[in-house]
């Protein structure tokens, strides 16, 4: 079982930024894919970002060259650096933790086991 939390989330104007946290419980965090969500209001929830156990990335291109992920294993932590923030970026910000061996795309959400709780992001124009 594992357990996220989330963090970061906030008010910025258009043209800003913000750093996502997202905590996790257990020993097995280093083995996880680690993927960031959203979903804004009144729209379904989307792919963001994803962070597998070897490092490699995968950006959806709606923030691709403005948001950064991380991981450190040493923290059990995955981060989210969003840069050059717009107002469509406003929504819902989930951390999801998926197993390696998914047989799933990992840009699906069924690829995901862990969801944590959410973390609000607003940017106002």
């Amino acid at each position: 079982q594992v357990q996220l939390v989330e963090s970061g989330g906030g008010l910025v104007q258009a043209g800003g930024s913000l750093r996502l946290s997202c905590a996790a419980s257990g020993r097995t965090f280093s083995t996880y894919t680690m993927g960031w969500f959203r979903q804004a209001p009144g729209k379904e929830r989307e792919f963001v970002v994803l962070i597998a156990r070897g490092g490699s990335t995968y950006y959806a291109d709606s923030v691709k060259g403005r948001f950064t992920i991380s991981r450190d294993n040493a923290k059990n932590t995955v981060y989210l650096e969003m840069n050059s923030l717009k107002p469509e970026d406003t929504a819902v910000y989930y951390c999801a933790a998926g197993n390696y061996y998914s047989t799933y795309d990992p840009r699906l959400q069924q690829a995901y086991d862990y969801w944590g709780q959410g973390t609000q992001v607003t940017v106002s124009s």
